[in-house]
């Protein structure tokens, strides 16, 4: 006996509709948000940071703040009290050149207030990567692309030691007797490791920029970004004023505030000497990575002081001092405090 004939069906055959159901969350999933670090923690970290690295190196180098204290106890206040005019000039040459090397307008008071707080994190981390941490929190804050914000470190870095380099040549063609460099020159030996020095470390990022995927293209937006804002910017002469006139005076008056304590103290030199003598020296040790160029820049310019002008060196070494606590140590605590408060703010 055959089976009974199956129906055959009588239109097409409809799909189930799938009905979304609720799915409650897995049971780890509120742990897992426990890995996240709050951000109002890590704000409250960003602002004791700067008090916290400010205490430890006094701790480390309280000697020399307390020797150029007493040192300091002996000389002339009006000449110390024009230092520190001077040495107030020195964060609005920098605010100058960081508006400089980038088109957009930036507003002057925070601008001002950035440097001020950059100078105590400069003197924290080594070439200058404290400074250039901060500005770049400030442009990425006033919405400058992160690309563009590093073309104007990179302008920035490349043009201060260029104008140095001009401004300490002008030197040379105006008094070329000023400074004795033959006995300041290093000899062959010491002329070949720097220079081979230098060429290594440029080969090293040309080729760490061409052959690894992962710099590559940030090294070209970066470069294209820098291309691009150099022609714009000296498009503008306003620009080209703040950009290579704030570079120019940078050191003229670090040197400047070298003299007067020097004049405060009794140092027997023209503003001329002391300032030849410290283009001559900062541009020899100046790229040394040290924080805030503090150790060889100091050594090489009471050398340069003491060698070639023949000062005493005691009264050389007292002035460089005097010259650090204006520059560095007084300025700190409150460049340290400021720098917590623009954190606290979301400025940086």
């Amino acid at each position: 006996m055959s089976p009974p004939p199956l129906d055959e069906p009588r239109g097409p055959l409809r799909t189930p509709t799938l009905v979304p159901v609720a799915v409650s969350p897995a049971p780890f999933a509120p742990a897992a948000g426990l890995l996240r670090t709050p951000r109002p923690l890590l704000r409250r970290v960003l602002v004791l940071l700067p008090l916290l690295l400010l205490g430890i190196w006094a701790a480390v180098d309280w000697r020399t703040m307390r020797d150029g204290t007493v040192r300091l106890g002996s000389a002339d206040p009006g000449w110390m009290l024009t230092a520190l005019f001077f040495t107030c000039l020195t964060w609005l040459s920098a605010a100058c050149v960081r508006q400089g090397a980038l088109p957009e307008r930036l507003p002057a008071g925070l601008l001002i207030a950035s440097q001020f707080a950059a100078g105590a994190a400069n003197h924290v981390l080594p070439a200058s990567l404290g400074a250039h941490a901060v500005t770049l929190r400030f442009l990425r804050g006033r919405g400058i692309p992160l690309a563009r914000a590093t073309a104007s470190l990179a302008l920035y870095s490349l043009v201060r030691p260029v104008a140095k380099t001009l401004v300490l040549l002008a030197f040379l063609l105006a008094a070329p007797g000023l400074l004795p460099l033959g006995e300041l020159l290093p000899d062959g030996r010491t002329s070949t490791l720097v220079v081979s020095g230098a060429l290594l470390g440029l080969v090293t990022t040309l080729v760490l920029a061409t052959t690894v995927p992962a710099l590559r293209r940030p090294v070209l937006e970066c470069a294209r970004a820098a291309l691009t804002d150099l022609r714009v910017l000296h498009s503008r002469p306003a620009r080209v004023l703040a950009l290579w006139g704030g570079a120019a005076a940078a050191p003229v008056l670090q040197a400047t505030v070298i003299f007067c304590v020097g004049a405060a103290l009794g140092l027997p030199l023209t503003w001329a000497q002391v300032t030849f003598g410290f283009l001559a020296a900062s541009t020899a040790v100046g790229s040394v990575p040290a924080p805030g160029g503090i150790g060889p820049v100091d050594a090489a310019l009471v050398f340069t002081l003491s060698g070639a002008y023949g000062t005493p060196v005691e009264l050389a070494a007292t002035a460089v001092v005097g010259y650090r606590v204006l520059t560095v140590w007084l300025p700190l605590l409150p460049g340290a405090l400021l720098l917590s408060v623009l954190v606290q703010r979301k400025v940086l």
